[in-house]
């Protein structure tokens, strides 16, 4: 049986040939931050605990909160390979998946009315359109 060397310099030379190689992707004289607004963001954190809020609160109808999320959190989504934690990438992958899924509703719903029109609702068309209701109700005399 051998021995291990007992040459300091050479566990050293293995200990940071292994931390540089786990550590390679990172540019030490960058600093990367998961906001968008750098040193005076969030640590990541809070920013786990603010995404997590971001995301939970855009199901109870303000979907808008999930294109904020990703507005703020733009470095985590924009690199796919990032050391943020990982929670902080799921909340905000989630985010844009969910504003995408809601923007592309409320695309299809909107250009369905404006394109369709009285063709596609039929009689309809006068109880779902708001310049009649004004009229039914009045409002627009005063003008």
């Amino acid at each position: 049986m051998e021995a291990a060397p007992s040459n300091p310099a050479h566990n050293n030379i293995n200990i940071n040939s292994t931390a540089n190689s786990a550590a390679s992707h990172r540019n030490p004289l960058r600093v990367d931050w998961p906001t968008v607004d750098g040193p005076l963001g969030l640590t990541e954190e809070d920013s786990v605990d603010h995404a997590r809020r971001f995301f939970k609160f855009g199901f109870l109808l303000f979907p808008w909160l999930w294109a904020v999320n990703c507005f703020y959190f733009w470095p985590v989504l924009r690199r796919p390979t990032s050391y943020y934690h990982p929670d902080l990438r799921r909340y905000v992958v989630r985010s844009a998946i969910g504003f995408t899924v809601f923007a592309v509703i409320l695309s299809t719903w909107a250009l369905t009315f404006s394109v369709g029109g009285e063709r596609l609702f039929g009689h309809v068309w006068d109880k779902l359109v708001m310049y009649n209701v004004a009229e039914k109700y009045g409002l627009t005399g005063w003008v």
